[in-house]
């Protein structure tokens, strides 16, 4: 049982924060909260849980951030918004019984694409906002909440990464691009802590303090990215992918 003295608090608290900020911003915050977790003593399982339920508290505030200055499709949003919640909680309930390490070189490969095909096209989430939805749209992004939602409550990283490129791929800029995948990283946040809840992998006093903090970062991380807008948000969205590329890259090697 992780015992939570100073130390503890101090490190969840300052990786909360900079986690949320990242992640409110362009995705990937676990990057940061998760192995803080693994560091203070939490064996990976409950983990997994604990960090649900920091990235839970963290995903609302960001995303009520995003819904009241208006970056957020609500038309689109909110049909597919439970396809994210379904496919987080299968992914976290087949987890228990499988082991996720082989999409490992899977996603490595899909994160270098991802991150050569934003520097590739350099207008890519920098034009005007969509406004039409026909209805591909809908088909598009509801499965990708559903696949990305199953793979987020499996696996993980580069959610964030993966749900921006999508709605950005879809006509939208790289702001309300990330107000949409926040709000469906909510969902699969929910989707997947409702099945961690349910099979006991969850830390609860760690996990408060994290989320107290990740609220914090989500705060200030969200505000940053609709004030300053699309220019401001594609360089870090770049920064994050590579850093995730560069983590699943190195857990490759050492293990």
């Amino acid at each position: 049982m992780l015992h939570v003295n100073e130390f503890t608090w101090i490190t969840l608290a300052i990786s909360g924060f900079v986690a949320a900020f990242v992640d409110s911003t362009v995705g990937g915050g676990g990057l940061i909260s998760l192995p803080a977790l693994l560091f203070v003593g939490l064996p990976p399982a409950a983990a997994l849980g604990t960090n649900k339920l920091a990235g839970t508290m963290s995903a609302v505030t960001s995303t009520l951030s995003y819904l009241r200055s208006g970056k957020v499709n609500y038309r689109l949003v909110g049909p597919v918004f439970p396809l994210g919640i379904i496919g987080a909680a299968a992914g976290a309930i087949v987890v228990h019984h499988l082991p996720s390490a082989f999409l490992r070189p899977l996603v490595l490969v899909l994160l270098i694409a991802v991150a050569a095909y934003t520097l590739v096209k350099k207008n890519l989430g920098l034009n005007p906002n969509r406004q039409d939805l026909p209805r591909h749209v809908f088909v598009w992004a509801g499965l990708a909440a559903l696949v990305i939602g199953f793979y987020d409550g499996f696996f993980g990283p580069g959610t964030g990464s993966f749900l921006m490129m999508v709605f950005v791929l879809l006509g939208f800029d790289f702001v309300n691009a990330s107000g949409n995948a926040r709000t469906i990283n909510f969902a699969s946040n929910i989707g997947a802590l409702v099945a961690f809840v349910s099979l006991g992998a969850v830390h609860y006093v760690a996990g408060l303090i994290l989320g107290v903090s990740m609220v914090l970062g989500a705060l200030v991380g969200s505000q940053f990215a609709i004030r300053k807008g699309v220019r401001y948000v594609r360089p870090i969205f770049i920064g994050v992918t590579c850093l995730v590329i560069a983590q699943q890259v190195y857990t490759l090697v050492v293990r």
